[in-house]
């Protein structure tokens, strides 16, 4: 899909004007940031402060991103400030905010669709505890970022991340009471791709002299991609290791097919395996093999099957609204997300610029084009460790989707001498996962009971990892 629109620019514009039909009337003007002191379903005024606003990062097309930016609950002046990064076909960071590392949650409950407003709760586990978080809606297109030029949702993995370079550029040139605080670039899932090249760049132009000079620290990546083919290779002996696959079809596997064969064979025998794999495969919640099995929520635009209705004012166009999953499904959240983020009273507190968005969809489905044109990421790794930044990389130990085996062989290959021989970390007196410590400043740990993403599933133990890190202590 993504070759196709890429090869049709007429066809793009048409469909972008179609799915964004306000944009042609739509006028961009510079504005201030919102100070958001309450949101509808969270009860009393939020206790913590929330600032929002767009940066723009293409002024040609008019291209601007959308941001989320909470000032940490301990010490703002001195704690670090992290940009957030999250993963998926353009997802939504109101995803990293809302389901993973922002003081915010769903209240859990049933929901009628009937113009209320989802409910929201206090998340105390959140890393706003120790830190200052700027979540990003990227690339353009995510969430609430948009573009008045269709040309401007064209963008990759590498133009995208030049964008978030100049985000930064801007927004600590309009907030340099910041510029003095520890700063970190964060992210996860298919987000972790991108950490270590915008850190790079980051890098690049601190050692040009550009200003304003950002206090890079180094870096950390959750449950992260990296393009490379063990991301998706290592899936094979994960689900052996916990017993989905058979002995059989793990050694039949490992005959017949090559590395970066296993979604691709190139044999009629590997072909035949990797069938019987993927069918087992589909018998397990991915994210969490330990969870329910339930289907993606998300809705999609080109799904004609979704039925299409339109509610009152008030509560915002819904034209996709996704499948309702059952209750006690992890995504159930993901589900109140798309109701409470199209809510026009939610998106009036929120500052969202009027006609900009007719639609928020927490991620995208191959609607729109985007260039995979980071073949891979470990090559940042290295250099960036190499040059000292302080890098943290962690993974829930039930992710299936990218398994922590494929993660810690990728940072084993750096081939950095051992500080530190792989130990358990603890929380209250009980192992919360294993890591292990290499020169150049590199952690790599797993979190107990973790999926993908690991902060999703253990909040606490993510914290704590976290907290400890951040401020330079051993896990």
């Amino acid at each position: 899909m993504h070759a196709q629109l890429s090869r049709a620019p007429m066809r793009l514009v048409f469909l972008l004007l179609c799915f964004f039909p306000a944009l042609h009337r739509f006028v961009s003007t510079e504005a201030a940031p919102t100070v958001v002191t309450s949101l509808p379903g969270f009860d009393g005024a939020l206790p913590f402060h929330l600032e929002t606003g767009y940066v723009t990062v293409d002024e040609e097309n008019g291209a601007e991103l959308f941001y989320y930016f909470i000032e940490s609950e301990g010490d703002p002046r001195h704690d670090p400030v992290i940009i957030w990064l999250t993963g998926g076909d353009r997802c939504s960071v109101l995803s990293g905010l809302l389901f993973e590392i922002g003081p915010l949650k769903f209240i859990i409950e049933p929901y009628n669709q009937n113009g209320t407003v989802p409910r929201l709760r206090y998340h105390p586990y959140s890393w706003t505890k120790v830190a200052s978080v700027l979540f990003v809606d990227s690339p353009v297109g995510a969430g609430f970022s948009f573009s008045r030029n269709p040309k401007g949702y064209d963008v990759g993995q590498v133009s995208s991340s030049l964008q978030l370079n100049k985000f930064l550029t801007k927004w600590f040139t309009e907030h340099p009471d910041y510029l003095a605080n520890p700063f970190y670039v964060g992210g996860d899932s298919f987000g972790g791709l991108l950490v270590p090249f915008l850190a790079q760049k980051i890098s690049e132009d601190i050692e040009a002299g550009l200003s304003p000079v950002i206090n890079l620290k180094g870096y950390l990546v959750g449950n992260p991609g990296t393009g490379e083919d063990i991301d998706i290779d290592s899936r094979v002996p994960f689900l052996h290791g916990m017993g989905i696959i058979s002995d059989q079809l793990y050694e039949m596997i490992k005959r017949h097919c090559s590395a970066g064969d296993y979604y691709n064979a190139k044999n009629v025998l590997c072909a035949q395996a990797m069938d019987k794999f993927k069918r087992l495969y589909d018998q397990i919640s991915k994210p969490h093999i330990l969870y329910k099995r339930c289907f993606y929520v998300s809705p999609r635009r080109n799904d004609r099957t979704i039925e299409r209705r339109i509610l009152k004012d008030d509560t915002g166009v819904l034209k996709s609204p996704p499948p309702r999953p059952a209750m006690d499904c992890q995504n159930y959240g993901n589900y109140l997300s798309y109701f409470w983020a199209n809510n026009n009273i939610a998106r009036e507190a929120l500052g969202i610029k009027k006609g900009s968005k007719e639609e928020w969809m927490r991620c995208h489905n191959g609607d729109l084009p985007y260039s995979h044109d980071i073949k891979s990421s470990i090559k940042y790794h290295s250099n960036m460790t190499t040059k000292g930044y302080r890098a943290l990389v962690y993974s829930g130990d039930h992710d299936a989707v990218i398994p922590f085996l494929g993660t810690q062989s990728w940072v084993r290959s750096l081939n950095f001498p051992i500080v530190n021989e792989w130990r358990s970390w603890h929380l209250d007196g009980q192992s919360a996962g294993f890591t292990i410590t290499y020169i150049n400043n590199l952690t790599f740990a797993t979190v107990k009971g973790g999926g993908h993403t690991a902060p999703e599933y253990q909040p606490e133990r993510c914290l704590s990892m976290f907290t400890r890190w951040i401020s330079g202590e051993p896990l």
